[in-house]
């Protein structure tokens, strides 16, 4: 075995390199730490890991400052107990997320199908950055969307996360020092006209709940689970306004269009109580049906690969601020509508709009005389 050198910085934290392990165009490098075992008085040496895995001497010094806590706490030292493993916290994150989250679902089927095979039997204490980059790879590698890869890397530090919080967990996050995916998830497909028509003409031969609602959010740029979530107490027939409640309790006003607002009058005929499109349940509706999905894909994505130039149901408010943004809507007022928290989420329509930076140039000219 290589001698150990001390290093200076951090107290009881050793280095020693291998004759053949190479780092960077050096030898690699390992890193130790010992600590006194009070109960016995001698010292104990625990190996961190090696440099080429992502490891530090800021790391096994953190490593060495848990393990004398752990001591003077009374703990059993750590190399005779069982270290959590990513596992064991998954365990206490899946029972959290029944009440925790509105979609368990989708969490439990990435961890199982995703993460579960890489980094389940491995302790936190062993876990680094390297580990997290050899995750994202191999994610990348299945040829999983970069979106999903982000959602995959931002529920592993979720989970740890929470091992922190919870008192399960005292180390450092390592998926803070991985970079996320970027992700290009502007949506370039929007309707025409004609096609709009085609499509809802198409929906109200299979399912008028399932053309209403779409109807909806093309005349007001609303979102699914804002449609779902509409309560006849948010709608103002007489002054054809919607209270719309958005993301984070954010809310704004929609305004009704008179096909709209035709649609409404015609719903609440038959109830003017609870959700104005309930499930069969009368409970609220979770999902877009699948009815949608399939006259879209029918009509417009036979041969589309792209996902973003698919017809899907957000292509309708897609296409709700597309539509104002060729018309000449000012971009302000374009935000409002949408219900958009930044105006660099507007922007992306400016450059529909034909008179946009014309007018802009105009305004210049006016002032300059």
């Amino acid at each position: 075995m290589s001698k150990r050198i001390k290093i200076a910085k951090y107290p009881g934290v050793y280095y020693r390199e291998s004759p053949t392990r190479r780092h960077d165009g050096k030898p690699d490098r390992c890193f130790d730490v010992t600590y006194r075992d009070q109960r016995t008085g001698k010292f104990v040496w625990e190996k961190v890991g090696w440099a080429s895995e992502g490891y530090s001497a800021q790391y096994a010094a953190n490593v060495r400052g848990e393990r004398i806590r752990s001591i003077r706490h009374g703990d059993i030292l750590p190399q005779k107990r069982r270290e959590p493993t990513f596992a064991d916290i998954w365990a206490k994150y899946d029972e959290w997320l029944e009440s925790g989250r509105k979609r368990p679902s989708v969490d439990r089927g990435r961890y199982h199908n995703h993460i579960r095979p890489e980094l389940g039997d491995r302790q936190l204490s062993r876990l680094s950055p390297l580990d997290i980059e050899r995750l994202k790879s191999k994610l990348d590698k299945k040829g999983l969307s970069a979106q999903t890869v982000k959602h995959c890397l931002a529920l592993v530090r979720a989970i740890i996360n929470k091992a922190v919080i919870w008192g399960l967990w005292t180390g450092d996050n390592p998926v803070k020092r991985v970079r996320m995916p970027k992700v290009d998830n502007e949506r370039k497909r929007f309707l025409t006209p004609e096609e709009a028509r085609t499509l809802l003409d198409a929906l109200a031969e299979h399912s008028e709940q399932v053309h209403d609602y779409a109807l909806l959010s093309l005349h007001t740029g609303m979102r699914a689970d804002e449609i779902f979530s509409l309560a006849w107490e948010d709608v103002d027939l007489t002054n054809r306004l919607i209270h719309v409640h958005g993301k984070m309790g954010f809310k704004r006003i929609a305004h009704m269009t008179d096909q709209a607002h035709a649609m409404l009058s015609q719903r609440a005929t038959s109830s003017t109580e609870g959700y104005v499109f309930p499930a069969r349940d009368e409970e609220k509706t979770q999902w877009v049906s699948k009815t949608y999905q399939r006259i879209a894909d029918e009509l417009f994505n036979q041969d589309i690969r792209d996902s973003l130039n698919k017809v899907v149901f957000h292509t309708l408010r897609h296409t709700f601020a597309s539509w104002l943004a060729m018309s000449g809507t000012p971009i302000l007022t374009i935000k409002e509508l949408m219900g958009h928290h930044s105006l660099a989420m507007t922007l992306r329509y400016a450059k529909l709009s034909p008179d946009y930076a014309r007018e802009a140039v105009k305004s210049v000219e006016k002032m300059a005389g």
